[in-house]
């Protein structure tokens, strides 16, 4: 029997009426089984990948002991995983709008999974590698097609405002339990565990996407933007690749300094083709919208800072206050507990402020909670304040996720969506790579760890701060608001 695809509770998207210069809340829409379900597989799915970021930190240094993997090697755990699913997202996300986005997003969970189940089984390095490079590939594909299909299914207002919001809860969530849950499995079963607990999430979503989710692609069938792929797919893995290593080994080795110029060279070359091409990978116009120029801002800074936070806190806790892997894993635990609390409360202070307004404010609050970090020293009380502090910058962190989100999508159309969205997760997924290269190498680098993570803090504070201000004044937010919805405004040429 043939499954009705539409959203059978969707609001009306008509802009909410605004008094002055604030919009009127709208009470969240209730979504119907059906909906309901849909965000279930599209939030499962995200949540599997969100979770395979952090899930196996805790686990390498048991992991590299059976496979027989040095301590450099390591780093190639979590490298062949970041280089092609940041990499391809732009690429899948354009194939998602032309070829179909249900297809390539159920093609990238069954790769996924059986990505998942080789680094399971894995008997030496060569294979385990594999499969982690797989799982990336497989992300790539999952990332922007599950975000344009949640986009896409639930129609601009509020029932899209509360799908994002348990979206982007779900993702913060997910690293921050990948954490936990990575040090309990490698403590009671064996590494293994890891990989195998996103295999079971794929065998669990990939039986419910086909008869849930309905398909959806561009009208018009236009070819390939093959040298914009090229170019923009190599140009992100030169530039990850080059970060990720930087990270671990400076900014001194040959490959890096050549991978990194490399990567910003094939970068503006894909700018170059894309102004050119007649169907371009990203449209050039949609980079110089208003909201998704400084709303990608946002969530470049948001990811990459609040990630090198939690990166050097990490270091803190177990090299300045001797914490064990599972009580360190715990107090990321009651970050994720406040961020589900956040996510619940996020569409409604959107409701209420707009997503421009909510964007910057989350930002401020990041930067300004994340200064007083530089309180830690070495009594027990400082396990409190990393506690709190860092659970109350990530409540303002995902309140910055799910704006941000909002605020480039907004205003998009269906047929463009993939583009949009292709641009939020490469965003996404670039912030959360780019962050502890550039910021945490200071803290590892360090004679003195604590005033190296000190200085760390300074930094990643002063950089989130000056980028609320940057998209305040870029988004414009204390105009007048025409209207409840954010506008796609393109900006203005000098």
């Amino acid at each position: 029997m043939a499954i009705d695809t539409t959203p059978t509770s969707a609001p009306s998207s008509t802009p909410a009426p605004v008094v002055g210069q604030q919009a009127v809340a709208r009470p969240a829409p209730r979504l119907s089984p059906r909906d309901r379900l849909v965000l279930f597989v599209l939030c499962a799915a995200q949540f599997m990948v969100a979770l395979d970021f952090s899930v196996l930190n805790v686990a390498l240094p048991v992991l590299g002991a059976d496979l027989g993997m040095s301590t450099s090697a390591l780093q190639w755990a979590v490298t062949a995983f970041a280089l092609p699913s940041g990499g391809f997202l732009l690429l899948f996300g354009r194939m998602g709008d032309l070829y179909g986005r249900r297809r390539l997003f159920l093609a990238g969970l069954a790769l996924f999974g059986a990505a998942s189940l080789l680094a399971t089984l894995a008997w030496d390095p060569a294979s385990f590698l594999a499969g982690r490079a797989l799982q990336g590939l497989g992300a790539a594909a999952i990332v922007p097609t599950g975000m344009s299909l949640l986009t896409t299914t639930f129609p601009e207002g509020p029932a899209r405002d509360r799908a994002l919001g348990i979206s982007g809860t779900l993702l913060s969530l997910g690293f921050t339990v990948g954490m936990v849950a990575g040090g309990v499995l490698t403590d009671l079963l064996s590494w293994r565990s890891t990989m195998g607990l996103l295999a079971l999430f794929a065998l669990v979503v990939l039986p419910l996407a086909p008869r849930l989710l309905p398909e959806s692609r561009t009208p018009e069938r236009p070819r390939l933007d093959v040298p914009g792929a090229v170019t923009v797919t190599g140009g992100l893995l030169s530039l990850i690749y080059a970060l990720t290593t930087a990270a671990e080994h400076g900014f001194g080795r040959a490959d890096v300094l050549v991978t990194l110029a490399a990567g910003l060279l094939l970068l503006a070359a894909f700018v170059a083709v894309e102004s050119r091409s007649a169907a371009p990978l990203v449209s050039l116009p949609m980079l110089r919208r208003r909201t998704v120029a400084w709303g990608n801002l946002g969530g470049l800074v948001t990811f990459s800072m609040m990630s090198t936070v939690v990166f050097v806190l990490t270091l803190y806790l177990q090299e300045v206050l001797h914490l064990s892997a599972f009580e360190t894993g715990l107090v990321f635990g009651v970050q994720g507990v406040l961020s589900v609390v956040a996510g619940t409360f996020a569409p409604r202070v959107i409701g209420r402020f707009g997503a421009r307004r909510t964007l910057v404010g989350a930002l401020a609050g990041q930067g300004a909670i994340g200064l007083s970090l530089l309180a830690l020293a070495e009594g027990g009380w400082s396990v409190v304040l990393a506690t709190a502090a860092v659970s109350l910058a990530s409540m303002c962190h995902l309140g910055a996720i799910i704006s941000y989100g909002l605020t480039v999508t907004s205003g998009v159309p269906d047929e463009e969506q993939g583009l949009a969205t292709g641009l939020v997760t490469s965003t996404q997924q670039v912030g959360i790579t780019v962050g502890i290269p550039l910021l945490g190498v200071l803290a590892t680098t360090a004679t003195d760890l604590r005033s190296g993570v000190h200085t760390v803090l300074v930094l990643d504070a002063a950089i989130v701060l000056a980028a609320a201000v940057l998209v305040a004044v870029g988004l414009r937010v204390n105009r007048p608001a025409g209207s409840g919805t954010v506008e796609a405004e393109p900006l203005r040429t000098r």
